[in-house]
């Protein structure tokens, strides 16, 4: 197979996703949204970018439908991902795909334009993503500074990628911001330093911090075990529930791209949120309500 620049498609340095996942232990609330995935190519239609940090399995839009469908969930979120660096065309062309049913959020050139951030927006464009952990670092503080202020009459907001280096550093800048920001995978602080952790007592003081999100999600890359079905991470999230429910987002991270330990079963990872999560009400306000509000989803 050759992509569109004659070049022989790479071969993957990263595993694929589990072909076989554990089912939904229930029915999820009508709408509900997985806040959080990429869409990988395929290769020979949307080649992935030199320099990418990691190539990846091709894990497109069809076979991420078919995840949805087996879970519950009719709307979702894709994070666009390094491996196609600035080329949106394989998000964009799923959010064509997804008829209304589905929102991304972006990785943006600083020279980005508020034309081209206008029809990002037309697309169904909601957010900028900057990565802070080291191997898939993009801009940085002073570039995303330098957009903030072309996507804030769009809605938008920061999508942040931190982990336990990065994470104490950037928060006091995040609080300045005036958009909402987004914290990715609980902030990817270490689960063997458990609640008490500096880094987590500082995410669970943004409950007073109006215009900050986080998402409950990557139980794998907080956990330390690296083993599945991640058990050392669940305390992190069952602190999060209890403090601030009203502005948490819940995704699969699927297709769980460079997975140090275990590979994440998608269906066992929603099941552990259901139980860490049991009222319904709940329920639906971080699969429904909360991305609702954020991702502009149409009534």
């Amino acid at each position: 197979m050759r992509g569109h620049d004659n070049e022989a498609i790479p071969m993957p340095d990263c595993a694929a996703p589990l072909a076989q996942i554990t089912p939904a232990s229930q029915v999820l609330p009508a709408q509900a949204c997985d806040s959080h995935f990429h869409v990988f190519g395929p290769a020979n239609v949307f080649p992935y970018a030199e320099g990418r940090p990691y190539t990846p399995p091709d894990a497109p839009f069809e076979q991420l439908r078919q995840l949805h469908q087996q879970l519950g969930f009719s709307r979702g979120v894709i994070v666009q991902p390094g491996c196609h660096g600035y080329d949106m065309s394989a998000t964009l062309d799923a959010l064509d795909k997804g008829a209304g049913q589905y929102r991304a959020v972006a990785l943006v050139a600083p020279d980005v334009s508020e034309q081209d951030i206008a029809e990002l927006d037309r697309r169904g464009v909601r957010g900028v993503r900057y990565n802070f952990v080291a191997h898939l670092a993009n801009g940085g503080w002073d570039e995303l500074a330098r957009v903030v202020p072309r996507i804030a009459p769009f809605g938008w907001h920061v999508c942040i990628h931190s982990d336990q280096a990065s994470l104490m550093g950037l928060l006091p800048r995040l609080k300045t911001l005036p958009i909402p920001f987004v914290i990715d995978h609980m902030g990817r602080v270490a689960a063997a330093q458990g609640v008490a952790n500096e880094a987590f007592q500082a995410l669970l003081a943004l409950r007073d911090q109006p215009n900050a999100w986080i998402k409950i999600s990557g139980l794998d890359r907080v956990s330390s075990q690296g083993k599945r079905p991640f058990q050392d991470a669940e305390p992190l999230m069952a602190a999060l529930l209890d403090v601030m429910p009203q502005r948490l987002l819940w995704g699969t991270d699927w297709p769980h791209p460079n997975v140090a330990g275990d590979m994440p079963d998608d269906g066992e990872l929603l099941n552990t949120f259901l139980r860490l999560c049991p009222d319904p009400a709940m329920q639906r306000q971080i699969l429904v309500d909360n991305p609702q509000a954020l991702y502009r989803f149409a009534p």
